[in-house]
């Protein structure tokens, strides 16, 4: 039985994050919805975090559990998670007479098990509207700040903790040893969840859940997909069949470069081009969403189709992974981009979905490829969208557009690999903006198209810094795409950051 903690997840921007510190400690996390605790409660469980969230905790529609369910396990808030446990429990939480938000130091209690380790006068990170006023007598303060009286509590002589800095973020110094000391010295949980025992686990999961069925996956030449279909591979050998669509917008001459890399991986790969088919339905259309959901809808009528040309498949299986999950749908109900491969089939496919992939972040997804014997060039490409270069293209999308779009994004990425600045990258390509510019080439005055190149670092996709490429590096592209790709003649660099931004512009 693999034990896990749960992280109850508010609303926070950082949930994510959260559960990916817990991983960092080679501990085994589900995220789940505030309101999804399990009912009967769960032998695995070792621990719960409650996460922040939007709202303030004595706003009517603030998220709100039963904190009696979780008396049976050791207890952690932060932010609202611990105003919530405060104000649950006869505490006060006011608005802060200014939003507290940015770095302050640490006074605490160096001996609660929740600070073992942790360096005097420490660096936390604050972000919150609301403060803790007033704790009862069943609580005592272990830690605060300069302007904060109660920045950290513990109910007395029970496991409950409320701290109301960050510590998952990167500006929080000791945050991981708070957190270590949390999961590993409080709920005693073993640090012993790795790729290598993901693997195990999952192979034989799939092969129980899966049995002789046949399973379709869906390829797309990144790293999700690979891995999900080498995973699947190892459990079910041949009943496997990979479908590799070609709907027009991959990067230049990916096709068959993929084709070409899979055949290392012994997989059983059908490759369709139905670029015809995508460039009819996506003609005139501009709108962003519009165009994820043309094409997601495509690619799941071809799968039917293929589909039917094999006997007896009963499964869809796909690279999903959890920031597809996250950024689809968030706790609010608010969509943020949609995903062709999140959210369930149409019924008149009749199969059922296995994502085995679904609750792992990217990197994690790289070091089960490394674990499953991939090669290195295929767990090493940056993420690239479902849609392709559709949403890349700001505008309605032709075959000269993402004519001109592969050959910038071609240069660009060529030279990142080039100049050894790819696996420093976390994702990068080009934009084809909807406007033209003036311009001269020799004699003449020009009036074409513009790119932006956006390249960013991250470790999970949930937030981004843009990446600060060298200046002589970026004009020697920009030089490059004028002269070589015909129909631009000017080149800017997105130096947006997630949030406020999203890493694609679509």
């Amino acid at each position: 039985m693999q034990e896990k903690i749960i992280i109850l997840d508010f609303g926070s921007q950082t949930t994510q994050l959260i559960g990916r510190r817990i991983r960092e400690l080679d501990i085994y996390c589900e995220i789940i919805p505030y309101h999804k605790f399990p009912a009967d409660g769960d032998p695995s469980i070792k621990g719960v975090i409650l996460s922040g969230s939007p709202f303030s905790v004595y706003d009517e529609a603030a998220f709100k559990i039963d904190l009696s369910r979780l008396s049976n396990y050791p207890v952690l808030g932060i932010c609202y998670g611990a105003q919530f446990i405060a104000y649950s429990n006869g505490g006060k939480v006011e608005p802060a007479a200014t939003r507290e938000y940015g770095r302050a130091h640490l006074n605490f209690d160096r001996e609660n098990p929740l600070l073992v380790g942790v360096r005097e006068n420490t660096q936390v990170w604050m972000s919150h509207g609301d403060t803790i006023t007033f704790i009862p007598d069943t609580y005592e303060t272990i830690a605060s700040t300069d302007h904060i009286a109660i920045a950290a509590y513990q109910k007395k002589n029970e496991p409950v903790w409320g701290v109301q800095f960050h510590p998952e973020v990167f500006h929080t110094e000791d945050g991981m040893q708070i957190l270590r000391n949390f999961a590993v010295g409080i709920c005693g949980c073993r640090q012993d969840w790795s790729a290598a025992s993901f693997v195990e686990t999952t192979v034989a999961q799939l092969r129980e859940q899966l049995g002789n069925d046949k399973v379709v996956l869906g390829l797309s030449g990144g790293v999700d997909s690979s891995v999900a279909a080498t995973l699947l591979h190892r459990a079910i050998g041949t009943n496997l069949t990979c479908i590799f669509v070609d709907h027009g917008m991959l990067r230049k001459n990916e096709y068959h470069n993929v084709l070409a890399d899979y055949e290392c991986l012994g997989l059983n790969v059908v490759g369709v081009d139905a670029s015809e088919k995508f460039f009819s339905e996506l003609a005139g259309v501009s709108d962003p969403e519009q165009k994820r959901k043309i094409i997601g809808k495509g690619f799941i009528d071809v799968f039917d189709e293929e589909a039917h040309k094999i006997e007896n498949v009963k499964w869809l299986a796909q690279g999903t992974i959890y920031p597809d999950c996250i950024e689809s749908l968030s706790i609010t109900g608010t969509v943020i981009k949609s995903h062709h491969n999140v959210g369930g089939l149409p019924k008149k496919m009749n199969l059922k979905l296995c994502e085995p992939l679904r609750l792992l972040f990217k990197d994690e997804v790289r070091r089960v490829g490394r674990e499953l014997g991939m090669p290195e060039h295929l767990i090493t490409r940056h993420p690239f969208p479902g849609p392709g270069l559709a949403v890349r293209i700001l505008g309605d999308v032709t075959p000269e557009k993402v004519r001109i779009l592969q050959d910038a994004d071609e240069i660009f990425i060529r030279g990142l690999r080039e100049a050894e600045l790819y696996n420093q990258v976390w994702q990068a390509g080009v934009i084809l903006l909807p406007v033209q510019s003036v311009g001269v080439m020799g004699d003449e005055r020009t009036y074409e198209r513009a790119v932006a190149l956006r390249a960013v670092t991250s470790t999970d996709a949930m937030t981004a810094d843009w990446a600060h490429l060298p200046y002589e590096f970026l004009g020697r592209i920009s030089n490059e795409i004028i002269n070589n790709v015909k129909g631009v003649n000017r080149v800017t660099y997105d130096i947006s950051s997630k949030p406020p931004a999203t890493i694609e512009w679509e």
